[in-house]
């Protein structure tokens, strides 16, 4: 399967600013570059690339992306439980795997080791229901504890594959699971859904403030490149679970721990019943700054929940399963439907179901 790179050359200089730039071949990062004469003298026009796009894109209704300043706040994990949820709803759902270099969504669908299919078409996504299809760099990687270590214009490149090549077919949602920062990816991912209309952008945090740091720039970036923001998700709110599904351990004089769980649970049956449904709550990240809600207001933007820090849907993305089967999530798959409802409802998106009955 080949990869053409459109406007950037593969053998093109980390900050490349692409071919069809009025400083192509003449900016500072274009020193040295190979390609620094032909991009310099050739003529310049529109990226004909974005008019492949555009038609890819006509039969898609409408356009999220899954932004985060930071990593690991669990933007991937809410990214594939939207994605879940929406196809749930019945509506026809497409999720892009954008981080190039951390693939984690193939995981998190229960679809490790597919591959993808190339057609007359084009590529076709992997699916996990008739109604929910995938597309991630992870299907392609000969090894899956490959490194992916790709310049800025070779990640473009492939992200612009994406966009030409794949056939979704019709589709209600295509949620774009990206890479934490502002780099490369984010800026390739906007000018090239931006002419096709990118509805807005969900943004994942944690708590504490070393992440809203970090995502302040992200809300920034969005206001900047002109992507609105529909939501703040506030995730790992505190770990949350049932009492009786703890860990109770009894600290030695010596400093050892012994894992007394079990005698508790008898304890907590026989003696306070009434207390084995209790779900008991710790602040993992000092929220005390006031987390993603005060952030929000501050910023003027829309804050849509807070998502506990639940084991059951760690338990869930490390299975590639939804949350919302099975009742296993007693304690997140209420928070994430409410914020995905909310979602829906605050941007008319539900109005579409009637259009399209």
């Amino acid at each position: 399967m080949t990869m053409e790179n459109g406007e950037i050359p593969e053998n093109a200089n980390e900050h490349c600013p692409g071919t069809q730039s009025e400083s192509a071949g003449k900016s500072d990062a274009c020193e040295g570059c190979p390609n620094q004469e032909a991009c310099a003298t050739a003529p310049k026009g529109p990226d004909p690339d974005l008019v492949v796009i555009a038609e890819r894109m006509a039969t898609v209704k409408h356009k999220i992306l899954v932004l985060s300043g930071k990593g690991g706040v669990g933007k991937s994990t809410f990214s594939a439980q939207l994605s879940f949820a929406l196809a749930a709803m019945d509506f026809q759902v497409g999720l892009l795997d954008v981080d190039i270099c951390g693939p984690s969504i193939p995981k998190m669908l229960g679809l490790e080791g597919q591959e993808i299919h190339q057609s007359n078409l084009g590529w076709s996504p992997v699916y996990v229901d008739s109604n929910l299809g995938v597309m991630s760099i992870g299907f392609m990687l000969p090894d899956p504890d490959e490194a992916v270590i790709w310049r800025g214009p070779r990640k473009n490149g492939l992200i612009k594959n994406f966009l030409k090549e794949v056939y979704w077919n019709e589709l209600d949602f295509l949620v774009v699971d990206s890479p934490p920062g502002t780099s490369d990816e984010h800026i390739s991912i906007v000018q090239c859904l931006g002419a096709t209309g990118i509805d807005g952008a969900i943004i994942v945090t944690t708590p504490q403030q070393v992440s809203l740091i970090d995502v302040r720039k992200e809300i920034n970036f969005c206001k900047k490149v002109g992507v609105k923001v529909l939501g703040v998700v506030e995730n790992m709110s505190g770990l949350s679970q049932p009492v009786m599904d703890f860990k109770f351990m009894r600290t030695t004089e010596t400093g050892e721990h012994i894992d007394v769980s079990e005698w508790v649970r008898e304890y907590f049956r026989e003696k306070a019943p009434e207390l084995q449904d209790l779900i008991a709550c710790s602040e993992v990240f000092d929220s005390s700054s006031g987390g993603a809600e005060k952030m929000c207001r501050e910023m003027g933007v829309p804050f849509l929940g807070k998502v506990p820090l639940d084991p059951q849907l760690c338990k869930a993305a490390e299975e590639g399963r939804s949350c919302f089967i099975a009742q296993k999530c007693g304690v997140s798959a209420p928070a994430l439907k409410i914020i995905i409802e909310e979602l829906i409802e605050n941007n008319g998106f539900s109005r579409m179901l009637l259009s399209s009955a």
